[in-house]
């Protein structure tokens, strides 16, 4: 075991220290800490760049009247659009655009069945936001104009829009309220994410590292002192550790953004990453499933590592593996919004589907004890049968040397490990 503990130790210590260890967690913090403070960055920007600046829109009013209810309209629901009168013509219009003396300007009219028209003119279709207020006011003022022609009250327009009441309930008693469900779909969302770019980054320093040590020949230094299998897992321990460190890092960083940042004060955002009402069980099964997943795809990574003698053939070498775990997470993305698909359930047990799929159904379903259950002892079979599997391509692969073909050196790679 000494030998084991040596490698697993330089794994680990060798690549906390470089620079792209530090430099990668220090981005990833920063990122976190901007992405919690974002809507107040995105405010001071916008104040001092002068984004808050009201909207100039020239109107031309055929009926005589509607540009003073639109007006009337956008201040009372706080629009920052200024509604300028204008008799000018459409061309002396469109050069005020152009020259951005206005943001556009409205031609409205209304015809003899009572129904507005208005045609909306800017320079530029790509914000939305000044004729959506301009459309939202004019739909407004034409309910005001159906309900004095129809010589209904505002007590009696004010019953057409009333919301239906709508509550929704559960018989189960041990089913997730709305609450719950919110908070762990928040979650599982995070977790997914977390898992997969774990997966596809560790997953492929491990391959490196390998095709590394095979193209500098010290492979051959090492496998003489120690054996390809003991190495192998130390190789996975190793930066699997490491991998769990930054995480952890970042999970850190995450807490203490949410706590000194604006998200932690009372409002839809807050209410939105609240983990409150989140089930201590479903951060166990995130901690198992991340866990069991990384170690299936490190030992998979692991053993396509050692067929390649260049670092320049491990993305191609494992890129089935990055299209496992790719379909995995879009498996699972589709199922945020109905975790109950029946295909879902499918791809719940299978071993390289399981990390993601099993643990966006555990988080928000009520499942039997026994499902979750299986699919893990179904991960830890799968993975000792491929850590097994893994161990006798690794003891030959180590020794290939060459240009590699394809994943049918697997059967090369065994036949040398006999030998």
């Amino acid at each position: 075991m000494r030998e084991f503990w040596i490698i697993f130790k330089q794994s680990f210590i060798t690549k906390a220290k470089t620079k792209s260890f530090f430099i990668t967690t220090f981005i990833m913090v920063a990122g976190i800490f901007l992405f919690a403070n974002l809507s107040t960055i995105i405010q001071s920007a916008s104040n001092l760049i002068g984004d808050s600046e009201e909207e100039i829109v020239a109107v031309v009013d055929g009926s005589g009247k509607l540009a003073d209810q639109l007006e009337e309209q956008l201040n009372n629901s706080r629009e920052d659009i200024v509604i300028e009168r204008s008799t000018e013509s459409v061309e002396q219009l469109k050069k005020r655009v152009e020259e951005e003396q206005i943001t556009a300007f409205l031609e409205v009219n209304i015809d003899e069945t009572n129904t507005i028209h208005a045609i909306y003119t800017t320079s530029s279709l790509v914000d939305q936001y000044v004729p959506s207020a301009l459309q939202d006011a004019l739909q407004a003022i034409q309910t005001e104009v159906n309900a004095d022609q129809l010589s209904l009250t505002t007590e009696q327009v004010a019953t057409l829009f009333t919301s239906v009441q709508f509550e929704k309930q559960n018989i189960s008693d041990s089913a997730k309220s709305e609450d719950e469900l919110n908070s762990a779909r928040v979650l599982v969302y995070v977790l997914m994410f977390v898992i997969y770019f774990a997966v596809i980054i560790y997953s492929s320093m491990i391959a490196t590292e390998v095709a590394t040590e095979k193209s500098s020949r010290v492979m051959e230094i090492l496998i003489s002192s120690v054996s390809p299998v003991k190495h192998m897992f130390a190789k996975v321990l190793g930066i699997g550790s490491l991998g769990i460190v930054q995480i952890m890092i970042y999970g850190v960083a995450g807490l203490l953004a949410y706590k000194l940042s604006s998200v932690s004060e009372e409002n839809d955002l807050s209410a939105f990453f609240s983990l409150k009402n989140l089930e201590m069980s479903t951060l166990v099964y995130a901690v198992v499933f991340f866990l069991l997943g990384y170690f299936l795809y490190a030992t998979l990574a692991a053993l396509l590592g050692s067929l390649v003698s260049r670092t320049e053939d491990v993305q191609q070498m494992i890129m089935p593996m990055s299209l496992l775990i790719v379909a995995a997470f879009i498996i699972a993305a589709t199922g945020l919004g109905n975790p109950e698909l029946g295909y879902l359930k499918i791809a719940s047990f299978i071993p390289f589907f399981t990390p993601l799929v099993m643990f966006l159904r555990v988080g928000l379903l009520d499942l039997p004890l026994w499902e979750p259950l299986l699919s893990i002892g179904i991960l830890i079979v799968t993975i000792g049968i491929l850590g097994w599997f893994g161990a006798k391509v690794y003891r030959g692969g180590v020794l290939m040397y060459g240009p590699s073909r394809s994943l049918k050196d697997i059967k090369k790679a065994i036949r040398l490990g006999k030998e």
